[in-house]
């Protein structure tokens, strides 16, 4: 029987993407869940052969106390009790810092400088591994350097027992795995250019806060550029972390 994509999604415009594209292609069945909807999510006891996308959203992790957001609080219990049974599990954007959470992780707003000043890291450009590719499977054939898109204002603290992979200049911790069963990414390797203007469409605001108000004509002018580079360095990285997800989905 083939391994199911428990898709975890928190926003109508921020779904798989790529990965489900990937996904459909190998033959797994594909389960959205809105738990933001009240949809229930599963015992992680009773998913064999399952493995966990976490995706993003606008709210903070940190978000969980607050009114009307007890689903999050639910999620990352939920989250919790999956990465103690070492589910297989991807994590995007808010699904990376829901798993840095509940592995004994934190969140906090992403700063810079001296004195500390607030940074929101949008835009394509640049991470770097900084893991060896010959010890990481994840990064095979990978160059030393990967296009990505960023969009977030929130820093990940890794838990003492993650592998950090790949950072960006304002970011350190974007690219991540605990054991072999977790993999973290802050930044966006599965979109594709229609998810990006719905995204931009969406979040319009933020990305003028961001990047002024030039921004969002920029980031559709830099996608028409670079936008076929992410896509396949996205293709190559999510392959490799199908691969690794899917056999270790098999074993439980």
């Amino acid at each position: 029987m083939s391994p199911t994509l428990l898709v975890v999604q928190h926003v109508d415009h921020e779904d798989a993407a790529l990965v489900e594209e990937l996904a459909r292609q190998r033959g797994l069945t594909l389960e959205i869940l809105r738990p933001d909807r009240g949809d229930p999510l599963p015992d992680p006891r009773a998913c064999a052969n399952s493995i966990a996308l976490v995706l993003g959203g606008p709210m903070s992790v940190n978000d969980h106390d607050q009114p009307g957001m007890d689903w999050l609080r639910e999620e990352l219990d939920w989250l919790r009790a999956w990465h103690q049974q070492r589910r297989p599990v991807l994590g995007i954007c808010l699904g990376a810092q829901l798993l840095a959470v509940a592995a004994g992780g934190s969140v906090q707003p992403l700063q810079v400088g001296a004195p500390p000043q607030q940074l929101k890291e949008l835009g394509l450009g640049a991470i770097h591994w900084v893991a060896d590719p010959s010890d990481e499977a994840l990064l095979k054939g990978q160059p030393r350097s990967t296009l990505v898109l960023h969009w977030h204002g929130d820093r990940i603290h890794l838990p003492a027992d993650a592998t950090l992979l790949g950072s960006s200049l304002h970011c350190a911790e974007q690219v991540f795995r605990i054991g072999a069963h977790a993999i973290g990414l802050q930044c966006h390797l599965e979109i594709d250019g229609d998810a990006l203007e719905r995204w931009i469409a969406n979040d319009h605001d933020y990305v003028v806060n961001a990047l002024g108000a030039e921004g969002p004509d920029r980031l559709t002018q830099d996608w028409r550029r670079l936008g076929t580079t992410l896509q396949e360095q996205g293709r190559n990285f999510f392959n490799a972390v199908l691969n690794q997800l899917i056999e270790i989905s098999q074993t439980h």
